[in-house]
């Protein structure tokens, strides 16, 4: 090799060299890049959600048509800190070799990052069926569980280095038009035309475009498939927290009060005359209480889907199965939303899930009435077992601040496995026993909300146990696991004292993930819930329609205790069929279920009623429903208005 004749990539092209190209194409190459990596992640996409049923042929013209238009106006955003960059580097530093190598570190780098983003998006797009969203968002909160998670679940070594290969490759191709730009001689004058018209540009897309501009389909999975990812990430950021009223359909605060003291209205229940929360009234159960322990196994992602009590015929939950036959099975539940967070809000505070963000993670969600607040009045010492870090999401400060004694993973001793989330479920719910061996030495009533980390990315678990692999197993191992767990607690339970004198609640925080072409589909949110205690409750199946809200009030129902309470939720057992409800959110759209109707509510106050075939297990649109919307939206309004409010409390 001539030594004399190498030139450095960032260095002047020769003098005479005859070259006069705008600097501008360096951005034009970055669109170009982007805009080319973007609609193959979508096409590829597409073809896979093809080939799985969720869109038709039909649909794949407008969603890259429309998706191309959406890569556009990210672009826009994208480029325009590289374009002022170009505006304004003086042309006596523009040709300097330090300016050179700047730039072709951040080509570089850019290009790097687009191509590692698309194998990001559809990994993501893979598990979530969604753009960049919430969860998105939420997750890089918390960087070191969710990297290790992505490390440990996903290919990441094999995409850094695809990655790299194909930067070099671009770099290699794009290398004659980046040195001609980097040879340009234009004058800031001339500069300035370009520049201004990418600013018009920008500001007509910021005022004229949202997130829902050009989403007309019926089909969620098509609509995500033509949004963009980077668009909807930033979109998610910038409203995680909404003012629920600016943003969604609301009615008269009065009238929302009265439709929502109608719909949680009991036999049983009197409203409390003067009371500032609309919803206190008074639960009045005849006959003594029964001061039984309650144990709330919180499972995670547990899908009814999974569960043979509930229809599956795999055979992954016989122990579940068999603690259903000698229990109270509920049969159509539905959890509030597809986060923990969410699970968490619902069952215990029997709160709605309000938009975007859950209560747990909210600020000024302190004190607020929940399930503790009852059984601290009633003699109990409530206790929150995790087996993760409990400053994930928040929880231990909403645990510790609402009424219970947070025991979370850095309390626990001698866990035998444990992953990036969490100790296994076998050495949490042995923990979970020390707790409640102590408090029941001191003479304590227990109550417990356990929740469990082990049916999640990146599925590993104790080698060893039956069916179960212990990694790679996916899903299926997840699911035989949380079985196989519940199975060794429910017999370490009846070796105790206390066996007798227990109720074990198991209910599943959320679905495994969200499946389907519709905005909120309901199959992705059914869950098990389920009562046992052989003494005290006797075996059999009930078919009202339950929500995660209903939990509390009806287990509190079936211990007998009469309590005063603003819960959303209500006793199911004893309840009116017309009257019963389940509200539900999957990113920014929130619903109300009810009479086999679904009331969406969605960004931008639009509204649509859905009707739900639970023998097909589709929803088709129906005839507006203009009293059902209205429903909805007082639910949501009149929670959102008193968490805004602090007013979740009985005085």
């Amino acid at each position: 090799m001539n030594v004399a004749s190498y030139r450095l990539p960032w260095r002047a092209a020769p003098a005479g060299a005859g070259v006069r190209h705008q600097r501008y194409a360096l951005v034009w190459l970055v669109a170009a890049a982007y805009c080319a990596v973007s609609g193959a992640t979508r096409l590829v996409l597409a073809l896979k959600a093809l080939a799985a049923g969720q869109i038709a042929a039909a649909e794949l013209p407008p969603i890259l048509l429309t998706g191309l238009g959406n890569d556009l106006v990210t672009c826009l955003y994208l480029c325009a800190p590289f374009v002022l960059y170009l505006l304004l580097v003086p042309q006596r530093f523009y040709r300097r070799a330090g300016q050179r190598m700047l730039v072709w570190t951040l080509l570089a780098l850019t290009l790097y990052g687009l191509a590692y983003l698309g194998a990001v998006e559809y990994f993501f797009f893979d598990e979530f069926n969604s753009r960049f969203n919430f969860v998105a968002v939420e997750y890089l909160i918390y960087p070191h569980e969710v990297f290790v998670n992505i490390w440990e679940s996903y290919p990441v070594a094999k995409a850094l280095v695809a990655s790299g290969v194909l930067t070099a490759l671009l770099l290699g191709l794009l290398k004659p038009r980046i040195v001609s730009a980097l040879a340009d001689e234009n004058r800031f004058r001339q500069r300035i035309k370009p520049a201004a018209a990418l600013l018009a540009a920008l500001i007509a897309v910021h005022f004229g475009i949202d997130i829902n501009t050009g989403r007309a389909s019926h089909n969620r999975v098509a609509d995500e498939l033509a949004a963009n990812g980077i668009y909807s990430f930033f979109n998610a950021a910038v409203n995680s927290h909404l003012d629920y009223t600016q943003f969604y359909l609301t009615v008269n605060e009065d009238e929302a009060a009265a439709r929502v003291r109608r719909l949680v209205a009991q036999p049983n229940a009197t409203f409390l005359p003067g009371a500032q929360n609309p919803l206190a009234r008074h639960i009045r159960y005849a006959g003594a209480p029964k001061p039984l322990h309650v144990m709330v196994l919180l499972e995670e992602s547990l899908g009814a889907e999974f569960v043979g009590a509930y229809g599956d015929k795999r055979g992954l939950t016989p122990n579940l199965d068999r603690i259903a036959r000698d229990g109270l099975v509920f049969t159509h539940t539905y959890a509030s939303g597809t986060r923990t967070v969410r699970g968490m809000e619902a069952v215990t505070a029997s709160f709605p899930p309000v938009p975007a963000e859950a209560i747990v993670k909210r600020s000024h969600n302190e004190g607020m009435f929940n399930w503790s607040t009852v059984m601290h009045e009633n003699g109990y010492s409530p206790t929150f077992v995790y087996g993760g870090f409990g400053t994930f999401d928040n929880m231990n400060y909403f645990f510790g601040n609402n009424g219970y004694r947070v025991v979370d993973r850095t309390a626990m001793d001698g866990a035998k496995f444990s992953n990036i989330w969490g100790v296994s479920d076998e050495d949490l719910f042995r923990n979970a026993f020390k707790v409640f061996d102590e408090q029941h030495a001191r003479g304590e009533r227990i109550f417990s909300v356990i929740m469990t980390t082990s049916n999640h990315k990146p599925f590993t678990f104790p080698a060893g146990i039956e069916g179960v692999k212990a990694s790679g197993g996916g899903r299926e191992s997840g699911a035989r696991y949380a079985d196989h767990a519940i199975g060794r607690f429910v017999e370490e339970l009846r070796q105790r004292p206390y066996f007798d004198d227990t109720v074990v609640v198991i209910v599943a925080d959320h679905g495994a993930r969200v499946y389907g072409r519709e905005d909120i589909p309901l199959p992705s949110y059914e869950i098990p819930f389920i009562v046992y205690s052989p003494r005290h409750v006797a075996p059999r199946r009930v078919e009202a329609l339950t929500s995660q809200i209903d939990v509390a009030p009806t287990v509190l129902g079936l211990l007998n205790i009469s309590y005063d309470s603003v819960f959303f939720g209500r006793d199911v057992l004893i309840d009116a069929a017309d009257r019963r409800f389940v509200p539900l959110n999957h990113n920014r759209d929130i619903a109300l279920f009810r009479d086999g109707k679904l009331n969406e509510l969605g960004f931008r106050k639009t509204h649509a009623t859905l009707a739900y075939n639970p023998i097909t297990r589709r929803q088709t649109p129906a005839a507006a429903d203009s009293e059902g919307a209205k429903d909805a939206a007082s639910v949501f309004q009149l929670a959102y208005t008193l968490y805004a409010n602090r007013g979740y409390r009985l005085h």
